[in-house]
């Protein structure tokens, strides 16, 4: 797409936020993908451009990380980790369960754009397995039931909320934009780090008052 000029005002505002510009390429990714929805060959120039970079340079920042799409992905992207401990737990079944009910293999798109899967490795959140992404937010302690609740309330246009985050889920463009550092408001609201996380810090306290 074409950026307009409050697009490239954005732009220049996030570059400005560090002291030397090619240091803006990740969350100018971000920002482009809540714009288009995935990281376009336009965009990739766009921001070349921009920070004075070649345009393979922006390339390769895209096609390194995960995060970046180079393809359309659903308003809501589902992720499902398969890392060593949530796939035990059931992630192996959760992300066989939803490829055969969305009719997906990994990486697809359902035919009316709402939902897109992937298998995901580690999300960092290993004491909540098995935890679902979606667009980026955790949905913890899932079961084959739960996820498939989860795709189809994305599809009807009314996902559940996530676990911990926001109240209510935002779309893969409206998150891009926070990843980006846009300010949605929304930074502050619902679970934030539940008892398993803060478990150890609890114990550690009580160790150091004994």
């Amino acid at each position: 797409m074409a950026y307009n000029e409050e697009d490239l005002v954005i732009m220049d505002s996030i570059i400005a936020r560090y002291p030397r510009s090619r240091s803006a390429i990740m969350p100018l990714l971000h920002f482009v993908q809540s714009k288009d929805g995935f990281v376009t060959s336009d965009g990739i120039e766009t921001l070349a451009i921009k920070l004075g970079l070649a345009t393979a340079e922006v390339s390769a920042v895209a096609t390194f990380y995960t995060q970046y799409k180079r393809k359309p992905v659903g308003e809501y992207h589902v992720g499902v980790c398969t890392n060593t401990l949530c796939a035990v737990m059931g992630g192996d079944e959760i992300f066989a369960a939803l490829k055969e009910h969305l009719d997906l293999e990994n990486d697809g798109v359902t035919a009316d754009g709402k939902v897109s899967l992937e298998h995901l490795e580690c999300n960092a959140a290993c004491d909540y397995a098995p935890v679902v992404m979606a667009n980026w937010e955790f949905y913890d302690n899932q079961t084959v039931e739960s996820a498939k609740a989860l795709v189809d309330g994305a599809r009807q246009g009314n996902p559940p909320a996530p676990t911990r985050g926001p109240n209510a889920l935002p779309t893969w463009k409206e998150n891009s934009a926070v990843l980006a550092g846009l300010n949605d408001g929304h930074a502050f609201e619902g679970v934030q780090a539940g008892e398993p996380s803060l478990l150890g810090l609890e114990i550690s306290k009580k160790a150091g008052k004994s």
